[in-house]
């Protein structure tokens, strides 16, 4: 009795929060944007010390690469393996990274930027665009894994930098 009652009370505060009842229940799965995202390909942490962040997940047992430099992004770029996913270390590279303009305002380093597979990126910039998400580029460059990318506003996604990435 006390089960259902306490359900009861969660579905009526669910129903009330029109944001959260409404994207779960309707909506979603027939999202074009359903379709077009794939797997979570890796989260971006940028960092201020690019070698002790990497031994730090050496010591815990996991793969890591070595620092690769991006010049056309800015970047060094280092990839943490998972089971499930990967973690990508950023580290400025040149005066205007603007890896270097994160740490300014984040000492400490921090959660980037997330990024999701997509099948076809210029596709999947037609659909963000007609849905009012603006991309950061009017077309894809060559990301770290040498596939085409493109980011897309944090004020357009719910405070998060996401990159979408060609599978």
């Amino acid at each position: 009795m006390l089960e259902s009652r306490a359900m009861a009370q969660l579905c009526r505060i669910l129903s009330s929060s029109r944001s959260v009842a409404a994207n779960l229940t309707r909506g979603m799965a027939s999202s074009p944007l359903t379709d077009m995202l794939g797997k979570l390909n890796h989260v971006a942490i940028a960092t201020p010390d690019i070698e002790k962040a990497s031994q730090f997940y050496r010591n815990l047992g996991a793969n890591v690469s070595e620092k690769v430099a991006q010049p056309e992004h800015g970047v060094y770029t280092v990839f943490v393996t998972l089971p499930n996913s990967k973690i990508e270390l950023l580290y400025p590279l040149g005066d205007k990274s603007p890896i270097q303009a994160f740490l300014d305002k984040n000492k400490a380093g921090g959660m980037h930027h997330i990024c999701i597979e997509v099948k076809d990126i210029n596709e999947a910039m037609s659909l963000v665009k007609s849905k009012g998400i603006r991309p950061l580029a009017e077309k894809p460059k060559i990301g770290a894994h040498g596939k085409p990318v493109v980011f897309l506003h944090p004020k357009d996604c719910g405070g998060v930098l996401i990159e979408l990435e060609q599978e």
